[in-house]
């Protein structure tokens, strides 16, 4: 049997025996029909790890039938992209695998681009990081750019009966049999990431004893076993991180406590407790504000708990917070007023501060009429006084907007009013 591993023993051949990412290899899409055309043109992949991209590349040059060469950014240098460039001229054509394509220094990129120009190399760049955001602009304008999905449950268990019956490159020459919970269990717990669940099964077979009938027989525990680590959909880096806390304050902000415990839940099995810290603190005051202040305290109380115990105990102050900031009223006010704020001054309305406010505490200073005719709140019996704050250009300018959504923004909100209205 070889040696490699069997995820890579089972990457297709051909664009037809691709697995998944319908959108783009499915009959009469995108990379479909530039294969059946023979037109390729550079393109990015991007998505989480294990779903696909690596095969993709691999099936696009058994399909053409072109040259295929696999780098990475980072681990190969410009003399290994020279030799492919080389090749290319030889063969008029060359696709290249460029794996963590966001990490490409400038040297590498501008020897790449003139043959990226011209078409002798078709790059294929893989990469778990968004390009928009990871990817330097003059490579990114000369691909196609296609994201691609964790598979499905179902195009799991696909890729794993193949493997399992597949007796040149899979394990069908074993007599193996696998249990439906146990398959399952494959299926699900690795989270669409197809290289994590083909090589938990091979473990699974090559460390099981036959029973007396001669058969393999994989159970659910022994799956359980064979994936000890369960693969997350994200790293702490990655662009899947911050969507998974992207959808944690959207869950929070939308009252659903469950969906918000589910996205808490895979950011504690990442481990990343700094993260979690600084998004609940954020929307404490971003989407409960003022509404409720106290629960931006009792927040940081929760975070600095969790911070003392750690993982795993550290879960349980963390879920306390996002329980109850799931559930308090929502206001956004001060967060829109101060952007509002900031807008203006950024787009150059701004205006000079009135006289009477201005420093008056240095010699001479009256003299310029500074501070001339200020109003000392203190001095009056209900603690404020109306006269001129804002600069003229801004006079009649309205940034807070309360909400009433809680007593104490209710009672501000009442404050204001009255003041507005004196």
């Amino acid at each position: 049997m070889s040696t490699q591993p069997l995820a890579f023993r089972m990457r297709p051949r051909e664009i037809t025996e691709v697995i998944g990412q319908e959108h783009l290899v499915g009959e009469g899409k995108i990379i479909a029909r530039m294969v059946k055309a023979k037109q390729l043109s550079s393109m990015i992949l991007y998505g989480p790890p294990g779903i696909g991209k690596t095969s993709i590349a691999n099936a696009i040059a058994g399909s053409t039938k072109y040259a295929f060469r696999s780098l990475n950014a980072v681990t190969n240098n410009k003399k290994d992209m020279e030799i492919v460039a080389a090749e290319a001229k030889m063969s008029g054509k060359v696709i290249l695998l460029l794996d963590e394509v966001h990490r490409l220094d400038k040297a590498k990129q501008d020897f790449l681009l003139p043959y990226l120009e011209n078409g002798m190399i078709i790059l294929i760049g893989a990469t778990t990081s968004n390009p928009y955001h990871a990817i330097n602009p003059a490579i990114r304008s000369r691909c196609q750019i296609f994201e691609l999905f964790p598979l499905t449950e179902q195009d799991m268990k696909k890729a794993l009966h193949q493997a399992l019956h597949d007796k040149e490159r899979g394990l069908g020459q074993y007599d193996i049999s696998v249990n439906d919970d146990a398959l399952n269990h494959f299926a699900a717990a690795c989270n669409g990431d197809a290289r994590s669940a083909l090589n938990a099964l091979e473990l699974a077979v090559l460390s099981t004893e036959p029973s007396n009938d001669g058969v393999i027989h994989i159970t659910r525990e022994i799956a359980e076993e064979c994936l000890q680590k369960k693969s997350l959909a994200h790293d702490k880096n990655g662009d899947a991180h911050y969507d998974v806390l992207s959808a944690l304050q959207k869950s929070i902000r939308g009252s659903d406590t469950n969906a918000a415990l589910h996205y808490l839940g895979r950011l504690i099995e990442a481990g990343d407790l700094p993260s979690i810290s600084r998004r609940l603190l954020v929307i404490a005051y971003e989407d409960i504000g003022l509404a409720s202040p106290q629960a931006g305290q009792r927040t940081l109380a929760a975070i600095m708990t969790a911070e003392k115990i750690g993982f795993p105990e550290a879960r349980i102050p963390l879920a306390n917070a996002v329980i109850e900031l799931c559930l308090s009223p929502k206001s956004n006010s001060a967060y829109k007023a101060i952007d509002e704020a900031l807008q203006d001054i950024r787009t150059g309305k701004s205006g000079e501060v009135p006289l009477h406010l201005k420093d008056a505490h240095y010699k001479g200073a009256k003299a310029l009429g500074r501070g001339l005719d200020y109003k000392y709140p203190h001095d009056y019996e209900s603690g404020w006084v109306k006269q001129q704050y804002l600069p003229d250009k801004l006079m009649n300018k309205t940034y807070y907007k309360p909400k009433k959504t809680g007593k104490f923004e209710q009672t501000l909100a009442t404050i204001y009013e009255k003041i507005n209205k004196a």
